[in-house]
């Protein structure tokens, strides 16, 4: 195209004045077309049906990867979960442990991640220090984060719950309480609970996710799995 234009300066023949025109004519006909064909090969991909849909609940271990690659040798999905296609809905950090959904439905996927779907997700959370009820409130009625003020918290005080020991085990400070609090959220921001805890004053020591809608880790252990269903 560029050699023609050149070629279109130089030539002593007069250039059609609606040649110009044509030629954007017939490129945005072109686009046009291209654009209407990928729209219509990316809406005619195969969906998941009821019945082909599989959704996995897992329990995540600490220190493992939400995800089934990792190029530096850690812990991934991978080492635990041998079912094919199924991507995780969400994600728990390296340093958090419990319960993360895993389906082939795209579609479901999306539902259960998007800030849209406002699913409920509670945390078992230990933390460093007693906090009061009047700090806990804080939390009850929203905390301004560097990203902006949380939604309300449903925060309550909860016994310590009968479950596995953490490997590593959680170090503690010498003389300095810790208290277990149930936290449910509606949000997915990045390491939210434990943002929210230390703006009260309270580090989070170890976090555990115990339910996502619904779901709840049940009796799975650190690494298991189990196909559920899930209507939604």
């Amino acid at each position: 195209m560029s050699h023609s234009r050149y070629s279109d300066s130089s030539s002593s023949t007069p250039r059609s004045k609606n040649s110009g025109d044509k030629r954007r004519n017939s490129s945005a006909n072109g686009r046009t077309h291209s654009s209407t064909h990928r729209r219509k090969t990316t809406n005619t991909k195969p969906r998941v049906t009821a019945e082909e849909r599989k959704v996995i609940a897992f329990n995540k271990p600490y220190d493992a990867l939400s995800q089934f690659t990792d190029g530096d040798g850690r812990k991934t999905l991978a080492d635990f979960i041998p079912v094919k296609n199924v991507y995780p809905a969400g994600r728990l950090d390296r340093d958090s442990e419990g319960l993360l959904l895993l389906t082939n439905d795209g579609i479901l996927q999306a539902k259960l991640t998007q800030p849209s779907s406002k699913s409920p997700k509670t945390y078992w959370v230990q933390v460093d220090g007693a906090p009061t009820e009047t700090d806990l409130d804080k939390l009850r009625q929203g905390v301004e984060l560097n990203d902006g003020m949380t939604l309300p918290a449903k925060v309550e005080l909860m016994a310590e719950p009968d479950i596995w020991q953490r490997t590593p085990p959680v170090r503690f400070r010498a003389n300095i309480p810790t208290t277990w609090l149930a936290i449910t959220i509606v949000e997915g921001r990045n390491r939210q609970v434990r943002r929210m805890t230390a703006n009260i004053g309270f580090p989070t020591l170890r976090l555990i996710r115990y339910s996502t809608g619904d779901v709840t880790l049940d009796d799975l252990q650190p690494g298991e799995w189990k196909e559920i269903q899930l209507k939604i």
